[in-house]
């Protein structure tokens, strides 16, 4: 049976091959639009990371400058301009490929290149001393659009990127120990107080070692090793096992152990309990005296166990002549000189263990002297006439126009090196005998340094210190209780000790010998100054590390 045909048009209509053209045809522009949106898009996050990489740079760059010296500020922004070197490669608007930080040097919180004390950003920087954080905003930059303009957008609009940045420091090769700043007021709520070390340079301080956290408190930091023995080898031995310490926080170490003070002992050649430099984690430390022992003491016997060193004087009646006993704050009269002296403690310290100091000190702590010591005195003591310039000025300033102690030391130190000291060995009674220095074969002068180690150069100083400055009163206002908290210190101190940590009284036995002049748990010591981190010319003292980082 023959069909009837169908009209051409009605086949057309029939006809639904190509039908998604159409289709496609009516989406093209919006599939284009949504292509465009991702393509420019994706410039927009990439110049962002270009940006924000080149912001990250420039103030870790800056940061590094942030010594708190003359010039930094100028330095750190020299840094964030120039030193660094980031490119962009899609930013598109007619400029040159170089992410841009204009190099303002001025310390303060304006501009691109802002400097602040603190990490909250509160307040701004006036001086380089202040100038702990850095920002850093580089200049705007704009991307182009390709493809969205079809859906009517341009540019990506200005695009810029900041970056906050510090400089974390850690001071090594230091025994792990902190005081209360001794002349923080009470009441006072702001951890960052200064304690004046440069302008207390001489004074002595009875620091006392204990757990109260008062001023004038003395105690340990945290350092990653525990217990006992690893706290005595980290301050007795001459290469102290441990971390690095950071010098903007710390970490309280508890307890007060006879372990660590025989520790501290051990720089005047003093073995204490355990006979010997403690051992940790398997090794046998050294614990090296320095050349320069002079301590007021008597090795009673030829050997170094615990009892070997003690006092002279057996008696009331002769406890002044043999030993350095004053009754009063007052020097000793003229012609007066003790068997056996050290080095003294300032003379408000000297007549007893609690003394008068704050009597004469301005009201201040009494633990903090005056820096006023009998230097007459040691003298006849120890070379048999009175004081005669004999230590020269290019040891130091002269605050009391005399010698510090530490100066003395040094000069002394530097005499023993020479062989030119005299009374290096003093008879006293019997087999009694002080030394000024470490004696070959004894006690714990080793086979390197047979007479101790000279301060001064490569070597660490064994009889200096530098301690964290802790204002105690503001950090227990603000947290409560200050152990297991990371803690602001207000800075470092370096301290000459003075005398080894020994209970004294002013005679052994008999009547009246039941004034005590010093406790076991005391530590007393002379302030030097503020610590020069690595550059104060005794290059195995102190070393710093500095590592910059990102904040935000």
């Amino acid at each position: 049976m023959i069909m009837p045909s169908t009209p051409n048009g009605s086949r057309f209509v029939a006809d639904e091959r190509g039908a998604v053209a159409a289709t496609y045809a009516l989406a093209l522009t919006a599939l284009v639009a949504i292509a465009g949106v991702g393509f420019d898009y994706g410039r927009m996050v990439a110049l962002d990371t270009e940006l924000q990489n080149g912001a990250d740079q420039a103030a870790l760059a800056a940061a590094t400058q942030l010594d708190r010296q003359a010039g930094a500020c100028q330095r750190a922004a020299a840094a964030a301009s120039g030193l660094v070197n980031n490119l962009t490669i899609m930013a598109n608007d007619g400029g040159d490929n170089q992410v841009v930080v204009p190099n303002e040097s001025t310390c303060d919180g304006t501009g691109q290149i802002r400097f602040f004390v603190d990490k909250a950003k509160t307040t701004a920087a006036t001086t380089d001393a202040d100038a702990h954080f850095v920002e850093v905003v580089v200049n705007a930059r704009t991307a182009r659009y390709a493809l969205t303009p079809i859906v009517g957008a341009i540019t990506s609009g200005s695009m810029n990127a900041a970056a906050f940045a510090g400089v974390g420091n850690a001071i090594c090769r230091v025994p792990p120990v902190m005081m209360c700043n001794p002349e923080e007021p009470a009441g006072n709520v702001n951890t960052q107080l200064q304690f004046d070390a440069d302008n207390r340079q001489g004074v002595g301080i009875r620091l006392l070692a204990n757990d109260s956290y008062t001023p004038g408190s003395f105690g340990y930091l945290n350092t990653g090793a525990n217990g006992a023995n690893a706290l005595a080898a980290a301050v007795g031995w001459d290469v102290r096992p441990g971390d690095c310490i950071g010098t903007d926080g710390v970490e309280l170490k508890t307890g007060v152990t006879a372990s660590v003070i025989d520790a501290f002992n051990t720089r005047f050649d003093m073995p204490g309990s355990g006979g010997s430099c403690p051992n940790y984690g398997g090794v046998n430390g050294v614990c090296s005296p320095s050349v320069n022992v002079r301590k007021g003491l008597v090795r009673n016997s030829n050997n170094c166990n615990s009892n070997a060193w003690g006092e002279n004087a057996s008696n009331f009646a002769t406890a002044q002549t043999r030993n350095y006993r004053p009754t009063t704050r007052d020097p000793y009269p003229a012609g007066t000189a003790p068997d056996i002296m050290g080095h003294p403690r300032d003379l408000c310290h000297a007549w007893s263990n609690d003394g008068d100091c704050s009597a004469v000190n301005g009201g201040k702590n009494g633990r903090v002297g005056t820096g006023d010591w009998d230097i007459n005195a040691y003298w006849r003591s120890n070379y048999g006439t009175a004081y005669a310039n004999e230590v020269p000025l290019s040891y130091g300033a002269q605050p009391k126009g005399y010698p510090t102690r530490y100066e003395v030391y040094r000069w002394e130190a530097d005499k023993i090196v020479a062989g030119t000291l005299s009374g290096i060995i003093k008879d006293g009674q019997g087999n009694t005998k002080a030394y000024a220095q470490p004696q070959a074969g004894m006690c714990l002068a080793t086979a390197a340094s047979p007479y101790g180690i000279p301060p001064g150069g490569l070597n660490v100083d064994r009889r200096r210190i530098s301690a964290a400055v802790l204002n105690c009163n503001a950090l227990s206002a603000k947290y409560g209780s200050i152990n297991n908290k990371t803690l602001e210190t207000a800075g470092w101190a370096d301290m000459f000790l003075v005398e080894p940590s020994i209970s004294r009284n002013n005679c052994t036995t008999g009547n009246g010998c039941n004034v005590k002049y010093s406790d076991t748990t005391d530590v007393y010591v002379e302030i030097i100054g503020k610590t020069k981190i690595g550059g104060d010319g005794s290059i195995g003292q102190t070393v710093r590390r500095d590592v910059p980082y990102l904040i935000e």
